[in-house]
Parts: structure tokens; sequence; C-alpha cells
């Protein structure tokens, strides 16, 4: 079985997204985990948009990168630039991959135009972790 580790600054969305997406396509052939390099608590509307989808992620919970040090991970994902660049800890033997999504929890305006925001992220998360599961967690 892989462990999956997926990344980011505050571990309220785009991790959270992505901890729920991967979840879904691996199924019982991963564990997948995520954590930031400072915890903000799962973003709501994160947890709304994804169950939108069908995906339940509300129980979830944002956690620090140094809580899973001593958890052998297969994979890293981050899912934004700042992560990549501040990670204070990298897993030794985790194959690492990124990918910068724009944070939704930064878009303005009114509560369609933030929704819609959230939902353009989210589907271009579901893309990338369907995609990662296909090619490294495989069928």
């Amino acid at each position: 079985m892989k462990r999956i580790l997926v990344l980011c600054t505050g571990n309220s969305c785009r991790s959270q997204i992505a901890e729920g997406y991967l979840r879904f396509f691996a199924g019982d052939r991963a564990e997948v985990y995520s954590a930031g390099i400072e915890t903000h608590g799962v973003n709501p509307r994160a947890v709304k948009i994804m169950r939108e989808d069908g995906i339940d992620i509300s129980g979830q919970t944002s956690n620090h990168i140094d809580e899973y040090r001593s958890i052998g991970f297969d994979y890293m994902i981050t899912v934004c630039d700042h992560a990549r660049e501040s990670c204070p800890y990298i897993p030794s033997q985790a194959v690492t991959f990124h990918r910068d999504f724009p944070d939704p929890a930064k878009a303005t305006g009114t509560d369609q135009e933030i929704d819609a925001r959230f939902r353009a992220v989210r589907d271009q998360i579901r893309s990338f972790c369907r995609t990662f599961v296909d090619a490294m967690v495989g069928g």
C-alpha cells in the first residue's frame, strides 16, 4: 500500500481537497495524509464544494507537517509554491511531485464568484489527482 502526503501552506483548502480526491480515487490502495507548514483549519467552503461533488471532507483535520515525521511516505505532493519553497521537512524516501494550484481562499467578490473560484480550483485538483492515482498507485 502506498503512503501519500499532500502538503500546502495552511492545510485548509488545496491540500484538503487533494486529500479527499486521492482517497476517493485510490480507495484502499493508498493511505493519504495532508499537512501544512502552518495549520489554518479546514476551510468551510472547501467542505461545501467537495460535498457538491459527492466527497465528504468534513471529518478531515488540519495538521502540521511535523506530526508526520515518523511516517515513511512513498510520495509527497506539494500543491503550492510556498509550501515547496518553505517546507522544513521532506520525507527522505518520498518521491516528490509539485503542482501550484491557485489559492481559492484568496478569492474576492460575491459569494457566487468566490464559490466559482473554489469550484474551478477543485476541478483542477480533481483532474490532477485522478491522473496521479492512475500513474502512481495503479488500478
